[in-house]
């Protein structure tokens, strides 16, 4: 196993071990994912669209948000977690779907254009939203979630990997922090877990 598939589970071992713990004793609905619910952080951030335009979570009130940090030079990990959500969001209903945005954020912002992350997201379907920013904005963000990300060595051709969470986080209308989901849950167990919440919200 390579460190760029090993690092993002150990930055986030010590994120789910609180998690758990605080779920467990919660009472509250049960998931597959880990409810980090008053754990982490509501969301935050000054970003660039895909539309290069300026946003803010603020623009996306009122909607279910699943927020997961990549690059669209990824070879395994992110077309593979992006090809889960779709499949996930496949087993809502129609109108469930009009509700929830898929926040691609990009820790890539030297390759990653507005129009080459237009490119990778509408591969995966409507509500697909790439985001990235400058390394200011992006270090901010991923220290506030207790990620982090790094840059391989470029190769002879420039061509360089990118080490990153793998970890979706999903955060409510009010942009709550709610569920961080892992690599291992399958596509039903997603699902699940977000008509669980949504239950919730109702």
């Amino acid at each position: 196993m390579t460190l760029r598939k090993i690092l993002p589970r150990v930055l986030l071992a010590a994120v789910w071990g609180v998690a758990i713990t605080l779920s467990g004793c919660s009472g509250g609905p049960e998931y597959t994912a880990h409810d980090i619910t008053g754990v982490m952080p509501d969301l935050e951030f000054n970003l660039t669209n895909e539309q290069g335009e300026a946003v803010t979570a603020e623009d996306y009130d009122g909607r279910l948000k699943l927020l997961f940090f990549g690059y669209t030079n990824c070879p395994d990990i992110c077309p593979a977690t992006m090809a889960r959500i779709r499949a996930a969001l496949g087993g809502l209903d129609a109108e469930t779907r009009k509700d929830i945005d898929v926040l691609f954020l990009s820790v890539d912002p030297q390759r990653d254009t507005p129009e080459r992350l237009q490119r990778f997201t509408s591969s995966f379907g409507d509500g697909v939203v790439g985001l990235t920013g400058n390394q200011d904005q992006l270090k901010a963000l991923t220290k506030r979630y207790r990620v982090t990300y790094g840059y391989g060595e470029p190769n002879d051709n420039g061509f360089y990997l990118v080490s990153h969470s793998s970890a979706i986080f999903v955060y409510g209308p009010d942009n709550r922090s709610r569920l961080l989901i892992n690599q291992q849950e399958s596509v039903d167990e997603i699902t699940a877990d977000l008509k669980t919440l949504l239950a919730q919200l109702d």
